[in-house]
């Protein structure tokens, strides 16, 4: 009887997931088709999240069928709509609308996150973001009919709502992509709209200060300690009285967990991501592992977890896909740790920030940090070639992950 490793989501979690489970397969000698690795997705793609901020964002995919078909993991395309862990078992919505119910041995949950979306007046229906491609696709339709609208201030104006990661990369890129719409002389004004009282609030004070010389050299204007309260189609209301016109708003403010993580028995955070043991079992599920943003998992002992990033969610899918072919064949899990931690924020034409460790040392900067920043998300992210080798020594859950 075939047995099966079952992965939801094609993501950076999941397709590590799948690649690592084949490579410990391959590592068994497990080879004879007795283990089955099952991918459940909408697309055989790889959306290169990190780069939605950038103009393009409908070019930032990467096919993986191939991939996964040289690595032995069949691809089942449709979503995820009912996760059973009592009977191992998951029902599916087919790319084709029918519906569908498979079994597992083990699973990896790696359906990732979405941003977070509060009940805020106009937010919906007014508000752009970079969160999905689709997303991402449709703020940039809306910047390239700028050029049609009355030339006004308001016309000229971008809010972007969140000074966290994305809320800065964002902001930093948007002058010189309306500029590139409207004309090298345009007056754009770009605001960035923080609550918190300082910029990147989870990035720490070591950075910041470059972070700030950046925005200001990109011609991007900071409120902090402001939070939005109503989005309308000519702009933004902030809590401290301040009305901004505004034809662009994009909404950066935070992500949460894939919903799916509430049909798994266990803990959550407030981000919805499920507590996991040290080889990314999730705590009292023995059967079901957790990958990249649905796992709130430790990276060392002392006391730092997993972000919710690209970076993070590479090693995590590594270690869970690993972990569970390994629980299967009775052999020993490993450990995840991820102790060596670095960002490379992109600060738009002014450059980039790289900073290492949890206390986010600034060791490189400008044009330097920039070119880093450019070799990471145009290669260091993508996918691996499809030759089976290549793959699943890449696929090592021991290796390194800059990102």
């Amino acid at each position: 009887m075939t047995q099966r490793i079952l992965i939801i989501g094609a993501g950076f979690g999941g397709m590590w997931a799948a690649l690592a489970a084949a490579r410990a397969l391959d590592l068994a000698g497990k080879t004879d088709g007795s283990i089955e690795i099952a991918v459940v997705a909408p697309e055989a793609t790889l959306g290169i999240r990190p780069r939605y901020y950038e103009a393009d964002p409908g070019s930032m995919a990467a096919p993986i069928g191939e991939l996964l078909e040289v690595a032995g993991v069949r691809f089942i395309a449709g979503k995820v709509e009912r996760i059973r862990t009592g009977l191992r078992e998951v029902d599916i919505i087919g790319a084709d609308g029918r519906s569908s119910s498979l079994g597992y041995d083990r699973l990896v949950l790696a359906s990732g996150s979405s941003l977070a979306n509060p009940n805020l007046p106009g937010l919906k229906a007014h508000a752009f973001n970079v969160d999905q491609r689709d997303e991402a696709v449709i703020l940039e339709t809306h910047l390239r009919l700028l050029a049609g609208r009355p030339a006004d201030a308001s016309r000229n104006t971008v809010v972007v709502v969140g000074g966290g990661f994305t809320g800065i990369e964002t902001a930093a890129d948007m002058p010189s992509r309306v500029r590139a719409v409207l004309g090298a002389q345009a007056d754009v004004r770009v605001v960035l709209v923080e609550r918190a009282e300082q910029i990147g609030p989870e990035l720490g004070a070591g950075p910041r200060p470059v972070i700030l010389q950046a925005l200001e050299h990109d011609g991007v204007v900071v409120r902090l300690g402001a939070s939005v309260t109503q989005v309308d189609e000519g702009g933004v209301n902030l809590s401290n009285g301040e009305r901004i016109a505004a034809s662009t708003v994009v909404w950066t403010a935070g992500p949460v967990a894939s919903a799916l993580t509430q049909q798994v028995p266990g803990r959550r955070d407030a981000l919805g991501r499920l507590h996991t043991a040290t080889d990314l079992r999730v705590d009292g599920v023995e059967h079901v592992f957790a990958a990249g943003d649905v796992a709130l998992a430790k990276t060392d002992d002392l006391g730092h977890h997993a972000s919710m990033s690209c970076q993070h969610a590479m090693s995590l899918g590594r270690s869970a896909g690993h972990n569970a072919a390994c629980d299967l064949l009775g052999q020993p899990t490993r450990p995840y740790r991820q102790e060596k931690y670095v960002t490379c924020l992109d600060l738009g034409p002014w450059g980039a920030v790289l900073t290492e460790g949890w206390d986010r040392k600034v060791v490189l900067q400008g044009v330097e940090a920039k070119q880093l920043k450019q070799q990471i998300n145009s290669v260091w992210i993508y996918p691996p070639p499809a030759i089976r080798a290549e793959a699943l020594a890449a696929a090592d859950p021991a290796r390194l992950v800059v990102a």
